[in-house]
């Protein structure tokens, strides 16, 4: 079995963020960037199938510029075996990138692939869904955790109700949710031996794909800032002021 892991460079979770000057966007110069969270939940979910024998082959696919090499560093020393990166200039909403990924997906022909549930930027939520019904694939979105035996996958997911239980077929697309796993750190050897894995690169204008955005943002705003706290001296005064100033009860 092969495994491709989709795999996004986004602002790492711990930076404060900030929003440009003209409002266009969140600045990303000069910030640190990382692997999104639940893309390393795919990536540990692969490298696991490698370990038990169930996969012979990972791979791990990003787009972006060339500073987007450092998530499939990041992925080759958590044990992926290769990596693509499709360059590409600008920034691309989900329907672009499930197109981008089907054309990889049609030259590697892997068995399985792996996205994380979300990313952490624009939290849309979209690209496994998109690519599943681009490749007409069974799907399952969210899980915490696989199973595979033979060609059966063996799932859960979270619902509001629950644990879900699904049961499909290989070829699949599947989106990991946090509590699939815990990503492993990259030692410092594994780190060294990652520089020598393979790193392809192919330009996103070789593919054939209309890349163009469909959505246009207007402007991108910081939430209001939280009013301060009131002091009170007692439940008596508390009432008081939830009833008469503001109304809740």
């Amino acid at each position: 079995m092969k495994v491709l892991v989709a795999v996004k460079r986004v602002v790492d979770y711990k930076v404060q963020i900030r929003v440009k000057a003209d409002q266009s966007g969140v600045e990303t110069e000069n910030v640190k960037m990382s692997v999104n969270p639940p893309d390393e939940n795919a990536i540990e979910e692969a490298v696991k199938l490698k370990e038990q024998g169930l996969a012979q082959e990972t791979l791990a696919v990003t787009i972006g510029d060339d500073k987007a090499q450092d998530v499939l560093r990041t992925s080759l020393a958590m044990g992926i075996d290769r990596s693509i990166l499709v360059k590409s200039p600008n920034s691309l909403e989900p329907l672009a990138v499930a197109k981008t990924l089907s054309k990889i997906i049609e030259k590697e022909n892997p068995d399985l692939v792996l996205l994380g549930k979300q990313a952490i930027d624009d939290d849309s939520n979209q690209t496994g869904q998109i690519l599943s019904a681009l490749l007409n694939w069974p799907q399952a979105c969210f899980i915490s955790d696989l199973k595979i035996e033979g060609n059966k996958l063996f799932l859960s997911r979270e619902i509001d109700e629950g644990i879900e239980k699904l049961e499909t077929n290989l070829p699949a697309v599947l989106t990991c949710d946090l509590r699939l796993n815990t990503p492993r750190f990259a030692s410092l050897p594994n780190i060294m031996k990652a520089k020598k894995k393979p790193l392809d690169i192919i330009d996103i204008s070789t593919l054939g794909i209309d890349t163009n955005p469909k959505i246009k943002v207007l402007k991108v705003e910081e939430p209001p800032k939280r009013k301060a706290g009131i002091m009170v001296n007692d439940v008596k005064e508390l009432v008081e002021k939830l009833k008469y100033e503001a109304k809740v009860i």
